[in-house]
């Protein structure tokens, strides 16, 4: 069964267009991973700052491995990097990285991050 995960970011909106080009210069890094079917950047369009980060996994051990893979350290330690270089190391930031940091120099470009986990129930697509 198919899992989705759905990291929520809080992106300042000087900070949207920073944080798209993080995201578009790491494009390939999961695509490669067993497991991976799916991932899209989806873009508040009025009323919230909270960018949807939305991948989708053949099974949860997939989406595991992978976090827990070196892709995803390389990716995430440059972050923590950069945030550290920048001062933005503190509460909320520590550790993170999704979509923040890497090695810009400018730390983090959201404010705060949470992973929403969830089980695909149905699922329809275009006939073929």
């Amino acid at each position: 069964m198919s899992v989705v995960k759905i990291n929520v970011l809080t992106v300042p909106a000087e900070m949207r267009a920073e944080l798209e080009k993080r995201f578009a210069s790491r494009a390939g890094m999961v695509e490669s991973a067993d497991g991976f079917e799916w991932f899209e950047l989806l873009r508040p369009v009025e009323g919230t700052e909270r960018y949807l980060v939305y991948t989708r996994w053949r099974s949860e051990e997939d989406f595991q491995k992978w976090q827990q893979g070196e892709a995803f350290r390389r990716g995430h330690a440059q972050a923590a990097q950069a945030a550290e270089a920048s001062g933005n190391q503190g509460p909320g930031n520590q550790g993170q990285g999704h979509g923040h940091g890497h090695g810009h120099g400018q730390g983090p470009a959201a404010s705060g991050s949470e992973l929403w986990s969830f089980e695909v129930a149905e699922s329809t697509g275009p006939k073929a």
